[in-house]
């Protein structure tokens, strides 16, 4: 895998000493040749697993500069706070700016968000001059996750950057009937977007349950596996430049 790099970055200026501005921990995982672009990869858990570093290690072997923020880092270690409000800007802005010092083209910077963090991420392309965002299995859409928050819903007709969504139709935080709306409304965006969903698949349609051994080519579960990632690398592909 290509190199792991462990970091910290200060916020942006608020008019404070820098040294006494808060600190995002970071951790990115950097490609092997020269950067074509960034992602900024937004996630609920705690913890770096194993799963999340071997992702952002895919997308460093395609050429990009892979950086995961810790958004809890302001929260004790067993806190339930979730990932909205100002404290998610900031720290997407502290991510940013350390990607741009990097030689980034603000333009070729993408966002990948997972559940509550897929909800963030698209939030994120309302407000921020990113070049595609990518949310799997993005919650809240006609219910909000915080007071403060907007729904998918409402939030959809301002996107700033080209949004795909990946959705596992059986999930029962994501019904149909929800996604079809979301499909309404982000149809009122001045930017491409594409909502998908997969028959069969109760929740993340890049994480559903493991296919059984042996299990074809051709089965619904394998199929369903290949295509998201496909899509999540190819609307990177498609839309950074």
């Amino acid at each position: 895998m290509p190199g792991i790099l462990r970091a910290s970055v200060t916020l942006r200026s608020d008019g404070s000493d820098p040294q006494a501005r808060p600190r995002v921990p970071l951790t990115a995982v950097e490609p092997e040749r020269h950067a074509r672009g960034g992602i900024v990869v937004l996630h609920e858990s705690r913890e770096f697993t194993d799963a999340l570093i071997e992702l952002m290690g895919a997308l460093a072997a395609e050429g990009w500069l892979a950086v995961a923020p810790h958004l809890f880092h302001r929260e004790p270690a067993h806190s339930d706070a979730e990932v909205f409000g100002q404290n998610l800007f900031d720290d997407f802005d502290a991510t940013f700016d350390w990607l741009v010092d990097r030689g980034i083209y603000p333009d070729c910077v993408g966002v990948l968000g997972f559940d509550d963090a897929g909800s963030a991420a698209m939030l994120v392309a309302t407000n921020r001059p990113v070049g595609a965002v990518v949310s799997v299995s993005a919650h809240g859409i006609v219910h909000k996750l915080a007071d403060d928050t907007p729904t998918l819903v409402e939030a959809a007709p301002a996107l700033k950057a080209p949004w795909l969504a990946l959705y596992g139709a059986d999930d029962p935080r994501t019904p149909p009937a929800h996604v079809d709306l979301l499909r309404e409304a982000v149809a009122h965006a001045e930017v491409a977007t594409n909502i998908v969903s997969y028959a069969g698949l109760a929740h993340r349609a890049d994480e559903p349950p493991v296919p059984e051994p042996g299990a074809a080519d051709d089965d619904p579960l394998v199929i369903a596996i290949l295509d998201a990632q496909r899509r999540i690398f190819n609307w990177f592909d498609a839309n950074l430049r």
